[in-house]
């Protein structure tokens, strides 16, 4: 096959592009240019997209003896991941940025192109598992949780896709370390076998989100209030704020029970914080919208018991399921807490990925 390896100057990428090669097929590394500032994107381990990280994506290519572009889909990255990062908080939604990153620009832009280009699937470094199974009707593809389940990144590929399974591969999937991963960077000769994970939001190099919200919003002053409806604060911005946060909400006046407060619902009618006792962020059932179901076999219009996680390594809670008008309702067998709007959700059936919806609300 001509494939396609999304290389982004990490050691992950690079090893998943050396076992592309390996596997005999005609690679050619690419390094997606998502920033418009690249050189301010990085600081020690924090962010990614800088100039740095496209050298080392170029000295791993040039390691591997393969061709090597650099794209820039800055255009692509900022009218979709951001734009959607600032109407989500201003709506006063908590969005997830790496899943919008690989939903619009790691898959999407970059397969339609190379697609178009005539390679036949885009390689990445991301740890996930992909299978095929034979059934009467053709191949079936199937998205499961890595072999490497701390390093699991099948929560945020969820949204992909069932059409885009076929077309792309996972080669660290079957790791079950990072560590490995390393030793076998090193053997290859790969300068990056060293290089430290990114983390953070990759546009918020420094980890301030509520200062870059504040700078691209403004300021907004309004109330925060406790769940009897009496002002105990000021904010400057409720786009700042997010469902089941305690630190840094500076209120002026304790509760009854001394005990801490969170924040319970973000108003931006009113531009209120609510905030209340712990308790109140217990959720039970969860509602999602613009549903991504990847499992052909299985009808998700009938209840289905599965399990449903909603932070990218947060814990999985048993569920019962169920594709209802249009919206993925999970009623969970016990309660999450600081669930906010926005975020993601992904079902599972073992360590298999079923489908994905965007939280709209919860109860």
């Amino acid at each position: 096959m001509r494939v396609l390896a999304a290389m982004s100057g990490g050691v992950d990428s690079a090893v998943a592009a050396a076992r592309a090669v390996d596997a005999g097929h005609d690679v050619v590394g690419v390094h997606m240019a998502l920033s418009k500032s690249r050189a301010e994107h990085r600081t020690g381990n924090r962010g990614c997209c800088s100039v740095e990280d496209g050298h080392d994506a170029r000295r791993a290519a040039d390691k591997l003896g393969i061709p090597y572009y650099v794209w820039d889909l800055s255009d692509d990255f900022e009218d979709t991941v951001v734009s959607d990062f600032l109407s989500e908080y201003s709506a006063g939604r908590t969005p997830n940025p790496c899943v919008r990153c690989n939903e619009h620009v790691k898959f999407a832009a970059l397969l339609e192109r190379g697609l178009a280009m005539g390679f036949d699937a885009v390689c990445t470094g991301h740890y996930a598992d992909l299978r095929t199974v034979e059934t009467d009707t053709g191949a079936r593809h199937e998205l499961h949780r890595a072999a490497n389940h701390p390093k699991d990144q099948s929560y945020v590929l969820a949204v992909m896709g069932k059409q885009v399974l076929g077309n792309v591969l996972f080669p660290l999937g079957s790791v079950p370390t990072k560590d490995a991963v390393r030793v076998e960077a090193a053997a290859r000769g790969l300068g990056v076998s060293l290089k430290p994970d990114s983390y953070d939001i990759c546009f918020i190099a420094d980890g301030d989100t509520r200062g870059f919200l504040r700078s691209k919003l403004g300021e907004n002053p309004g109330e925060i209030v406790d769940e009897s409806g009496n002002i105990v604060g000021s904010h400057l911005g409720a786009f700042a704020y997010t469902v089941g946060q305690r630190r840094g909400l500076g209120l002026g006046i304790p509760a009854d029970d001394g005990q801490p407060r969170f924040v319970t619902k973000i108003e931006i009618e009113t531009n209120r914080v609510h905030v209340g006792p712990v308790e109140a962020l217990d959720v039970h059932r969860i509602r999602g919208g613009s549903t991504v179901w990847l499992a052909p076999d299985i009808d998700p219009t009938a209840p289905l018991r599965a399990g449903v996680q909603v932070r990218a390594h947060g814990r999985e809670i048993p569920a019962t399921v169920q594709v209802i008008d249009d919206q993925l309702v999970m009623d969970l067998d016990e309660p999450l807490r600081g669930l906010a709007a926005g975020q993601s959700a992904v079902v599972y059936l073992g360590t298999r990925v079923l489908g994905q919806a965007t939280v709209e609300d919860t109860e």
